[in-house]
């Protein structure tokens, strides 16, 4: 990764940009990766039909909306998208103090005025529709990182510039862990690491965060709540909380009865009858395997792996390392998501509450995403001089 972004030139050493107009911006959108939008709206379809499934005959008002409100905020997303794709991702770059200031903000105000949802989590703000303030911080410390570390870009031997990297997101990532969201905190940590080890970090800086984060792994515990300890518990020990382990093994019968085609869309037992639990969202995956068979779970799978190539194509074109930084910071979050969700409902990895991304119910983690996918975007129309 790091011979990619060397080879690129640093940012502004390029061609100068030319006046825009017309017909400079119908060029630019001539760039524009369709394979990716086409891959990313498939499997925006693809989670709606399954939202639908899993929500179907609902008595819950919740349950009710969640279809609705997918395909609300996907129409919303798709906008956020082509409207990011339209801006040159190195404005949004040169914007990264007041991107910052404006995210540990919003993170305050969620600590003094968010809403607090299931199991006591503060988490969300209302401005007209609700918000996940911490989904957000996701990319938007893409971008802050990103702008970082290519301003850092021939100082990566030094440890000085791995820690301000680290404490660049080190408010934020506190302030998402008090809500608290352990799962957006680890994402947010395996996204740093994915970025700064594409920018070049040395492997004796590599070996001190290792031991830093063994040590610190103590504290990590004394903070977190009971019901985060207790999945950790569930997953080590499953026969110890047999409530906690329920609907890990209804997702296990839910997967492993599907067979190769599945029981048929509409048609799954665990989730028709309502014996899985949470099935729009952290285990919707279950649904899939269930229905539609590991066909249809493999679809999901293949579709999530087009995106990501199209990602790191992006990262791998783009003219400088700002562009590349940014596509790298996009494929850790989408590949640590699907990583961490299908793993859960595999029993591989304790539950965490992180969406399988573009397919779980979640519209702030759908906005976000496609927001992400708008940076791509921006990254690829714009990896040539266009005049």
């Amino acid at each position: 990764m790091s011979s990619i972004l060397r080879r690129n030139a640093p940012l502004g050493t390029g061609r100068p940009m030319t006046q825009a107009g017309p017909n400079r911006t119908a060029r630019l959108w001539q760039n524009f990766d369709f394979v990716l939008f086409g891959v990313t709206v498939i499997l925006i379809i693809y989670g709606i039909m399954m939202i639908a499934s899993a929500t179907r005959g609902a008595v819950d008002t919740d349950l009710q909306s969640r279809l609705p409100r997918q395909i609300q905020y996907a129409v919303i997303g798709i906008g956020v998208m082509f409207f990011t794709a339209s801006i040159d991702y190195r404005l949004l770059g040169a914007l990264h103090r007041y991107i910052y200031l404006f995210l540990v903000f919003l993170l305050g105000l969620v600590a003094v005025l968010g809403l607090a949802g299931a199991a006591g989590a503060q988490r969300w703000l209302t401005v007209g529709i609700p918000v996940q303030p911490s989904e957000i911080a996701k990319l938007l410390l893409v971008i802050i990182l990103a702008q970082h570390l290519q301003a850092q870009y021939n100082k990566m031997d030094k440890l000085q510039t791995v820690l301000i990297s680290l404490g660049y997101i080190g408010v934020p990532a506190m302030l998402i862990f008090l809500q608290p969201s352990l799962g957006i905190t680890i994402l947010i940590m395996f996204t740093w690491f994915i970025m700064i080890w594409a920018a070049g970090l040395r492997a004796k800086h590599i070996a001190l965060f290792v031991v830093i984060g063994l040590l610190g792994l103590p504290i990590l515990w004394s903070r977190m709540e009971d019901y985060q300890k207790g999945r950790i518990f569930s997953f080590i020990n499953p026969g110890g909380d047999k409530d906690s382990y329920y609907n890990i093994l209804q997702a296990q019968i839910s997967i492993g009865s599907g067979g190769l085609t599945g029981k048929g869309y509409l048609s799954g037992t665990q989730s028709q009858l309502r014996f899985l639990r949470v099935r729009h969202t952290d285990f919707i995956f279950s649904v899939i395997a269930e229905e539609l068979g590991f066909v249809g779970a493999s679809l999901v799978l293949v579709l999530i792996g087009i995106v990501l190539w199209r990602v790191m194509r992006a990262a791998y074109i783009a003219k400088d390392p700002l562009g590349s930084l940014l596509c790298y910071g996009v494929a850790a979050n989408i590949f640590f998501q699907t990583v961490v969700s299908i793993g859960m409902n595999l029993s591989l990895l304790p539950v965490t509450g992180l969406t399988l991304p573009f397919i779980s119910s979640g519209g702030s983690s759908l906005l976000t995403l496609l927001f992400g996918i708008g940076l791509v975007e921006s990254v690829v129309m714009r990896h040539k001089n266009v005049n």
